[in-house]
């Protein structure tokens, strides 16, 4: 896999200078490069409690990411998935260390602890007032002599950074920053591994499957499961952490492990908040990640009032999300006029037939119109009328199915809500068009070409412009003839589609030629494929 990186070797130094170039002048590094990569605040004048973390580069934006007021102190970098040097470590800790003392958090990793420990006795012995505290809230392996430490650390970055900046003693920080590390309980899921700069991805996971309890290393989990979407992931992740919820608030951290998107973490954010399990969250974000691992983690915390308290201090670090209570999504009502609209429903059996066949074609074809979209578009036009013909489906008996007028205005409301995109839009113009003429004494046909007139009219596209008319201008011309000329004209249509290299209407005109060269516009293959099926379904 490609990487926007330059020399592999100087990923991690330009990766620090980057985040310092945009802090604004709040972030320092000391000048020890190449093997001393340490970030501190500018602004730190020693007088306070010290806190410094650190580890392994690739789980940005942990932790130089929470250098700053009421979190990090200082943050020690080491290579990719490396554990900074002892020399590293010891240079944090004087640089940033007073009178008031330093604590160190260290996650629970051979590395880590023996690097880190060796710089605390360093350090005391140098005269420095230093405690650490081992995180190690990674559940996956419940029997494990040595639990991982994973993004619980973030609790007790949070926690014992507001206690520091407030003023409080080495020996209440250290404390409180233990009693978190005794409650924090974590546990990840994946459906990939990840892909370390200049090294081969390991492709452990099947597709279709997801792997619990792997570590933020890339380290096996403890099993692999069936992926049966978001809510299930949540509840399976839930489960294992249900015995270290305890009785009141419990705070979710939500951590995003690296390339899941934001509308995925937003979904998980919903499967969490519809378990009542937690009462406040941290995220959904990038926090404590793992390169580009699709997947994500989740810690919880049983809070007390004061632990609770010092989550929800501000601090002005962009990558903290801030903690907030879960709540019900609030509801206001629709604008006056916004609200569907209800059309007295009556019967047709056989219009009801025609637009059930329609739905069913439209829903069928889901993967391969996505398919052609993703030739010349963003690959959603399938599931764009996939939708909509679902929730038409749902309300065939609810619409006036007698009367063409009624009906075609209630199909072009009803496109109109479920529908996005500019193909709703457009369809919505093309029935409410329909209607008008209907109501003023069109025939079904002739109603179908006034709309399509209507439609070229606002959408500016004609025959040849690479759109959804090139198959239905042919199609209702001959519409006449019977249904089965009708499909013929336009698959013709559709498929010439194919020859047009520059089209002139719809996203398709923002696209390069080569893309366009030998695949039908899905729009135009949509209406073809109606087409097809009325008149199989009809007999021609």
């Amino acid at each position: 896999m490609v990487h926007f990186i330059n020399a592999r070797e100087d990923l991690v130094r330009e990766a620090i200078d980057g985040l310092l170039a945009g802090s604004g002048g709040t972030l320092a590094r000391l000048d020890g490069y190449p093997h001393i990569k340490v970030v501190h605040r500018a602004d730190w004048d020693r007088s306070k409690v010290a806190l410094i973390s650190g580890g392994g580069a690739g789980h940005e934006p942990a932790h130089t990411g929470f250098v700053g007021p009421g979190m990090l102190t200082a943050a020690v970098c080491g290579e990719v998935f490396a554990s900074p040097s002892v020399d590293a470590v010891l240079a944090g800790i004087l640089a940033v260390t007073g009178e008031a003392g330093c604590l160190l958090i260290v996650k629970n990793y051979t590395g880590d602890r023996l690097n880190f420990g060796l710089a605390a006795e360093r350090a005391r012995a140098l005269g420095y007032k230093v405690e650490m505290v081992v995180v190690d809230d990674d559940v996956a392996l419940p029997d494990s002599p040595q639990p991982r430490g994973v993004a619980g650390a973030l609790f007790v970055h949070k926690i014992a950074g507001a206690l520091a900046e407030s003023g409080a003693s080495l020996e209440d920080v250290a404390s409180a920053a233990r009693k978190v590390v005794a409650k924090v309980a974590s546990i990840g899921k994946s459906l990939d591994t990840c892909t370390v700069p200049g090294s081969p991805k390991e492709n452990r996971i099947p597709s279709g499957m997801a792997e619990l309890g792997l570590g933020i290393h890339g380290e096996p989990g403890v099993q692999q499961v069936d992926f049966a979407g978001a809510s299930e992931a949540i509840t399976l992740v839930m489960e294992k952490l249900r015995p270290h919820l305890g009785q009141g608030p419990c705070v979710a951290l939500i951590n995003n492990l690296g390339s899941t998107t934001p509308l995925e973490m937003s979904v998980l954010c919903y499967a969490l908040a519809e378990t009542g399990l937690a009462s406040h969250v941290i995220g959904p974000a990038p926090m404590m990640t793992s390169l580009d691992m699709h997947g994500f983690s989740v810690s919880v915390l049983p809070a007390d009032e004061v632990e609770l308290a010092a989550l929800e201090a501000l601090v002005p670090m962009a990558a903290w999300p801030g903690t907030r209570r879960l709540s019900k999504p609030k509801l206001t009502a629709l604008p006056q006029g916004m609200a569907p609209k209800a059309s007295e429903p009556s019967a047709d059996d056989r219009t009801r037939a025609i637009l059930a066949n329609v739905t069913e074609v439209l829903i069928a074809a889901e993967a391969r119109l996505n398919e052609l979209d993703a030739k010349s578009g963003d690959g959603d036009t399938g599931s764009t009328l996939a939708t909509a013909a679902r929730a038409l489906n749902a309300r065939l008996d609810r619409l006036p199915l007698a009367d063409p007028a009624k009906l075609f205005a209630a199909l072009g409301n009803e496109l109109s809500q479920t529908m996005g995109g500019s193909s709703g839009v457009l369809l919505a113009i093309y029935f409410n068009a329909a209607a008008d003429a209907s109501a003023n004494g069109s025939n079904v046909e002739e109603a179908f070409k006034k709309a399509l007139h209507r439609v070229s009219e606002v959408g500016g596209a004609k025959v040849g412009d690479r759109t959804m008319v090139d198959a239905l201008a042919p199609g209702l011309e001959v519409l006449g003839q019977g249904l089965q000329a009708a499909a013929n004209a336009a698959r013709r249509g559709a498929d010439s589609t194919a020859a047009i290299h520059r089209a002139k209407a719809g996203r398709a005109a923002y696209v390069p030629s080569e893309n366009l060269k030998g695949n039908n516009d899905p729009g135009a293959e949509a209406v073809a494929l109606v087409f097809e099926g009325l008149a199989k379904s009809s007999g021609g």
